[in-house]
């Protein structure tokens, strides 16, 4: 029986493509219980969590991977984490969420790019203390979060890249593939200096290369829509299914789980930058200030002298 929450990354013998393949459906429903989020927008958060875990699982333990999304429509963020901090195995941690006009009525006949407009998507990676984090930004050119993705790999990173996921709104199951070739593409780049137009996976890829991501992609494209969640189909038989003429071999599974590393010493620090004046207005009638994590929904209460620039005690 197939386990849900985990990663495979698995390598094809017959040609120079890598991929993984994912399902934290788990996670996802526990991302989601204590928010109220529209469908359509529980669903895009569903999809960024399994964009996170893929992307992530080249990730380091003890590094820290962040996906933020920014648009000026009434789709505001999306901001996810990928984490472990400080365990013993090789288990992640994966957090996501959204901020979003709440006055806007979302529905299932609205397009990904009219909801989110002009704004950019970027992928941060923290590699612990003494090391400068890497960001790398790039517009969102796309009508999913997928597509969005994709062009990142192919303007910031150089990497013909390729996403199919899957999420079942009803029960919010969610999953994906991902494929990467390993070569860049110099000649697309400077072209792309010269001109000043976005770059595509053909842009790097010709002759015998560009005819094997062609016919990896035709198989990925025969992925059905329930096939990821299938209990009884194991993701090394379904990636047998979907490639089994390219040879794949496949590598250690990572775990993941929802988890979060918000505390009351980090929201003392968060709230630090703040004068005394300032904690004042955020005094409640009770005299407590409160704060609520966006991630987890956990609750803090603090008293005012506990806080801001000129705090009694700060831990």
């Amino acid at each position: 029986m197939q386990e849900l929450d985990t990663v495979l990354p698995f390598q094809f013998e017959k040609s120079d493509v890598k991929g993984r393949i994912g399902i934290i459906s788990n996670s996802v429903r526990q991302i989601l219980k204590n928010k109220d989020y529209p469908p359509m927008v529980a669903c895009i958060v569903a999809e960024a969590c399994i964009l996170t875990a893929l992307i992530g699982q080249s990730m380091e333990l003890k590094w820290k991977l962040s996906l933020q999304i920014r648009g000026k429509g009434p789709l505001r963020l999306i901001a996810s984490d990928y984490f472990n901090f400080g365990t013993k195995d090789d288990s992640f941690s994966i957090r996501c969420h959204s901020s979003f006009d709440q006055s806007f009525s979302f529905l299932p006949n609205h397009e990904f790019r009219n909801l989110i407009k002009d704004g950019y998507f970027a992928v941060i990676i923290d590699e612990g203390a003494g090391k400068e984090p890497y960001q790398g930004i790039t517009p969102l050119i796309g009508n999913s979060l997928s597509e969005c993705a994709e062009s990142f790999f192919h303007q910031s990173e150089q990497l013909p890249t390729r996403f199919s996921i899957k999420v079942d709104e009803n029960t919010m199951n969610a999953g994906g593939i991902m494929l990467q070739y390993l070569a860049k593409g110099s000649e697309a780049i400077r072209h792309q200096e010269l001109t000043g137009e976005s770059l595509t996976s053909s842009d790097f890829l010709s002759g015998s290369a560009s005819e094997d991501w062609k016919r990896v992609n035709t198989f990925l494209n025969t992925l059905g829509s329930d096939e990821l969640f299938e209990p009884k189909v194991s993701k090394e038989r379904l990636l047998y299914r979907l490639f089994n003429e390219e040879s794949p071999t496949v590598q250690s599974e990572r775990k993941i789980a929802f988890g979060c590393t918000c505390s009351p010493k980090k929201v003392k620090q968060t709230m630090s930058i703040y004068s005394s004046n300032d904690i004042k207005k955020m005094t409640n009638e009770v005299g407590k200030v409160t704060a609520e994590c966006q991630f987890c929904g956990a609750k803090y209460s603090f008293n005012p002298k506990e806080l801001g620039m000129e705090a009694d005690c700060f831990e």
